[in-house]
C-alpha cells in the first residue's frame, strides 16, 4: 500500500472560489483490518445518510457563514491513509445531497493494516494545511473499533493538535472492545468542546454519525476536555 502522505499534495487543486466556512471538519473512517467490508460500507452508507439528515443541514445553515467544509478519508495502519473525499464547502441541501453522493460511491482503498490513530490524526493535521476554504474551527471526527497499537503514542500527537488549535472528536464503535470510549476519553479526544460518540455496533453506527456531526457542527460546549500538558512528538511505537 502506498502511504497517503506521499500522493496527498497531488489530491488539490485550487478552487475557483476559496471561500471562508465556520468548521474545517476532517471525517476519518476506519479502514484497519478488525473492519471487515460490511462494517467498512456501513460507515459509508451512514455517513452519506448523515448528509442528506436535514437536521444536519439545518445545523450547517445555523452557523454564522452558513457553509463548512468537509474531507473524508480512510485509516489503518501509520502508511495506510487515503483520500477519499476532498475538500467540499457544504452550504445547502444541493451541496449536502452532492457531497452524500460522493461519499455513497466511496469504494475501499485501505483493505487492511493495523490502527495506528496516531497516522490517521497527523494525517488529517496535513488535510488541514492544505484545506483551501478556512474556518473558524478545526475538527477532526475520527471513528475507530480498536485503541492504537502502532505509530507515536496517540496521546502526545494529540497534545501537539490541540495546542495548534484542532479539536479532536471520537466516533467508537464498541463491538470488540466495550471500554473503548473511555480510552478515548484518556487518550485521544481534546480541545474545545471535544467528546466522544459510541455506538454499539456498525449497525448504530448511522443514527450515531448522525449525532454527532449535529453535536460537532453547532459547536455545543457540552464536554470540554480538560486541559493537558502539551508533549514532544514522540518516535517510539503506540501504546
Amino acid at each position: 500500500m502506498v502511504g497517503g502522505f506521499a500522493v496527498l499534495a497531488a489530491a488539490f487543486s485550487a478552487p475557483a472560489d476559496a471561500r471562508s466556512v465556520d468548521i474545517e471538519l476532517v471525517i476519518a473512517v476506519d479502514s484497519s483490518t478488525s473492519v471487515d467490508f460490511d462494517e467498512f460500507n456501513l460507515q459509508v452508507r451512514g455517513l452519506a445518510a448523515a448528509f442528506r439528515d436535514p437536521t444536519v443541514v439545518a445545523a450547517i445553515a445555523d452557523g454564522p457563514r452558513g457553509a463548512i467544509s468537509v474531507a473524508v478519508f480512510e485509516w489503518a495502519d501509520p502508511a495506510s491513509q487515503m483520500l477519499a473525499v476532498p475538500w467540499t464547502v457544504i452550504d445547502g441541501p444541493a451541496t449536502a445531497n452532492a457531497f452524500a453522493r460522493r461519499v455513497d460511491s466511496m469504494t475501499r482503498q485501505v483493505p487492511r493494516g493495523g490502527t495506528s490513530i496516531a497516522g490517521a490524526l497527523a494525517f488529517a493535521s496535513v488535510l488541514f494545511q492544505n484545506n483551501p476554504h478556512p474556518g473558524d474551527r478545526q475538527v477532526i471526527d475520527l471513528t475507530a473499533d480498536g485503541r492504537n497499537n502502532q505509530g507515536p503514542a496517540v496521546d502526545q500527537l494529540r497534545d501537539l493538535l490541540v495546542a495548534r488549535g484542532i479539536t479532536i472528536n471520537g466516533m467508537v464503535i464498541l463491538n470488540d472492545d466495550a471500554v473503548l470510549d473511555g480510552y478515548f476519553e484518556d487518550r485521544v479526544i481534546g480541545g474545545p468542546d471535544a467528546f466522544v460518540e459510541a455506538a454499539a455496533d456498525y449497525t448504530d453506527y448511522a443514527k450515531a454519525i448522525r449525532r454527532k456531526l449535529i453535536r460537532e457542527i453547532r459547536g455545543l460546549d457540552i464536554v470540554r476536555a480538560p486541559a493537558r500538558q502539551v508533549g514532544a512528538l514522540p518516535a517510539a511505537a503506540g501504546d
